[in-house]
C-alpha cells in the first residue's frame, strides 16, 4: 500500500501535518480523551476527602489507582496491536468510565471505604490514550521521519497541555458546582473523546496477520531506555512533591499549582519548538545532560533566592528540557520496537514513567519532611544525572548503538 504523505516540504511542518488525511478529526477525539488524565486524580481526591474528610484515604485510592495502571497498561496495549484499537479500546474505555461512575456513586452514598478502592482500580482500563494517537501518527508517517519527529513533538506537548489544564478545570468544577462534578465531567470526555477517536477507521494502523514473537521488553536497547524513563519519572514525581512542600513553606501552598503549571508551560513551548525546527544532531544523550543541567536551577533557585517567584522561573526554564527529552527518547522506542507491538511498547514507557514518578514522590517526600523542602528540589537533579548515567553506561556497553542511533 503507499504511503498516505504527499504535501509540500515547505510548508510549516504543523500545518504539513495537519493536511494530512484524517489527521485533524482523530487529533481532536483524542485530545478530548486525554483532557480528563489531567482531571481524574485531582477530582478523586477533591471528592473523597470532602467527603471522608481523610486526605491519607485519598491519597491511598489514587496511588492504588496509579498501580493498576501500570500493571494494566501493557496488557490492554497488547490486546490493542493484536485486534485493533477501535475492538479494544472502547470497550475498555467503558469499563473505566463506569469505574469512575462507581466510584462517584461510592463517595456520594457513602459506601465502605474497600469500595473506593476496587472501584477506582477499574479505572486503570483506560487505553494510553496518547500512545494510540502516537501510533496512528507512526503508521502515517512511517516513510517521513521528519514529520514523524514532528508528530511526537506534538504529542508531548499535547501531553503537557492536558495535563496543565487538567487540574485546572477539575478544580474550578469541583469548586464551583459539587464534588463529584469533576469525576463526571471527566467521564463524559473520556468516553465522548474516544467515541470520537475510534470512529476514524481510515487512519487506524492496521492488525498485522503474523506477528512478532519478540516481546518490547525482550527488543534490544528497550530495557535501558526503560531504565531512562523510570528516572525520568522520578524527576517529575520528586518536583511536584519538592515544590507544594516549598510553596507551603512559605505560605503559598494555594499557588503550588500554579507555579507547577510554569514547567508543563516551558516543556510544551519547548516540545512545539523542538518539532517544528529539530537541531542537527541532537540526540537523546544532548537532552538527558541538558535535563540534569537544568533541573539544577530549581534547587538552586530556592537555596539562593529563597522565593517563590524565583522558583517559578526557574521551573518555567527547566521544564523546557522535559519535551525534547521525551521526545527523543519515545522515537527511540518507536525504532525499537516491533511495528506489530508498538501500542505495548509505548504503553511499557508509561509504566516506566509511573513507576518513576512513585519512587520520585516517595524520595522528594522524604527529603522534605526530613531534610527541607528546598533539599528536597535536589531529588530531581539527582533523578535527572542518574537518567543521564544510564544512558552513558548502556550506550558504552552496546556494541550496536542502538540506544542512541
Amino acid at each position: 500500500m503507499p504511503p498516505l504523505i504527499s504535501a509540500p516540504a515547505r510548508q510549516n511542518a504543523y500545518r504539513r501535518l495537519f493536511s494530512f488525511p484524517g489527521t485533524r478529526a482523530f487529533t481532536s477525539g483524542n485530545l478530548l480523551a486525554r483532557l480528563p488524565m489531567g482531571m481524574f486524580s485531582v477530582s478523586a481526591v477533591v471528592m473523597i476527602a470532602g467527603s471522608r474528610g481523610s486526605y491519607a484515604l485519598a491519597g491511598a485510592v489514587t496511588a492504588t489507582g496509579l498501580a493498576a495502571t501500570g500493571l494494566a497498561g501493557p496488557w490492554i496495549a497488547r490486546l490493542i496491536d493484536r485486534y485493533g484499537q477501535a475492538r479494544i479500546a472502547v470497550p475498555a474505555t467503558l469499563v473505566s468510565v463506569l469505574g469512575s461512575l462507581a466510584l462517584l456513586l461510592c463517595v456520594r452514598y457513602d459506601a465502605p471505604d474497600w469500595t473506593l478502592f476496587a472501584a477506582y482500580a477499574a479505572t486503570a482500563t483506560t487505553p494510553n490514550i496518547g500512545g494510540l494517537s502516537r501510533a496512528r501518527w507512526a503508521h502515517l508517517l512511517r516513510d517521513d521521519p521528519g514529520a514523524l519527529h514532528t508528530a511526537n513533538s506534538f504529542e508531548q506537548a499535547a501531553d503537557e497541555l492536558c495535563f496543565m489544564l487538567g487540574p485546572v478545570l477539575a478544580s474550578f468544577l469541583t469548586g464551583t458546582f459539587f464534588p463529584e462534578a469533576g469525576t463526571l465531567t471527566g467521564a463524559a470526555l473520556l468516553l465522548a473523546g474516544m467515541l470520537l477517536f475510534t470512529a476514524q477507521r481510515a487512519t487506524e494502523p492496521p492488525v498485522r496477520a503474523v506477528r512478532s514473537t519478540r516481546a518490547p521488553l525482550r527488543s534490544p536497547g528497550i530495557p535501558p531506555l526503560l531504565a531512562c524513563f523510570v528516572a525520568t519519572g522520578a524527576v517529575f514525581g520528586s518536583m511536584e512533591v519538592g515544590t507544594i512542600a516549598y510553596a507551603d513553606a512559605h505560605g503559598h501552598r494555594a499557588a503550588a499549582g500554579a507555579v507547577l503549571a510554569l514547567q508543563a508551560a516551558g516543556s510544551c513551548g519547548a516540545g512545539l519548538v523542538f518539532g517544528a525546527r529539530k537541531p542537527a544532531g541532537v540526540r537523546l544523550g544532548h537532552c538527558l545532560a541538558g535535563m540534569a543541567v537544568l533541573m539544577t536551577l530549581p534547587w538552586a533557585a530556592a537555596g539562593v533566592a529563597g522565593s517563590l517567584p524565583a522558583l517559578a522561573g526557574a521551573l518555567l526554564v527547566a521544564g523546557m528540557a522535559t519535551a525534547p527529552t521525551m521526545v527523543t527518547a519515545m522515537t527511540l522506542v518507536q525504532r525499537r520496537t516491533p511495528a506489530d507491538r508498538l501500542n505495548e511498547g509505548m504503553s511499557l514507557v508509561v509504566t516506566g514513567l509511573l513507576t518513576g514518578i512513585a519512587c520520585g514522590s516517595a524520595a522528594g517526600g522524604w527529603a522534605a519532611q526530613h531534610l527541607s523542602p528546598a533539599t528536597a528540589l535536589a531529588v530531581p537533579a539527582a533523578a535527572a544525572t542518574l537518567a543521564l548515567l544510564i544512558h552513558a553506561s548502556s550506550t558504552r556497553l552496546s556494541r550496536t548503538a542502538c540506544i542512541d542511533s
